[in-house]
């Protein structure tokens, strides 16, 4: 696995952070989503997590309870590990081993696939988090970013 990679996945966290972020912010993000993926035609299930309640929680048609799992599972591993799903996969595959795997670890509740990335609010560290499940993790991930971006590009 490419340390470039790691090293990328490591910057956009470091990058992707919010001077505020209430209710009002969770709502412009999910929307952000729902409209990328509408331009992609995907169908996509997304929640925004912060301050311990899901501020938004949206499945477009074509989503179905397995989403709402995926959602969960990635969402925990943010909140417990502090890094993004997708970060978390590429670092344990450099590391040759499969985090679901691992004795410390209940695949029920984590996982290490791509599209949940941590909301954070400069000095002061992790409050939430934005996720995607439904494409292939790598896109899951990438609109996570791209929504962010957008937002606090645009506040």
């Amino acid at each position: 696995m490419n340390n470039d990679i790691l090293k990328e996945l490591l910057a956009q966290e470091d990058e992707i952070q919010f001077s505020h972020f209430n209710n009002q912010t969770a709502w412009e993000l999910g929307n952000l989503l729902k409209l990328a993926a509408d331009k992609l035609s995907a169908s996509i299930a997304i929640e925004v997590y912060a301050f311990e309640h899901v501020l938004f929680s949206y499945f477009m048609p074509g989503t179905n309870k397995d989403n709402h799992e995926w959602i969960k599972r990635k969402r925990q591993s943010v909140m417990r590990f502090g890094h993004s799903s997708y970060y978390q996969g590429q670092y344990n595959a450099a590391k040759n081993r499969d985090f679901e795997a691992q004795p410390h670890i209940d695949p029920k509740e984590y996982c290490a696939h791509g599209g949940s990335f941590p909301i954070r609010i400069k000095n002061s560290g992790i409050i939430g988090t934005v996720t995607v499940s439904g494409l292939a993790q790598e896109i899951d991930h990438q609109l996570a970013i791209d929504a962010l971006r957008e937002l606090i590009k645009n506040n």
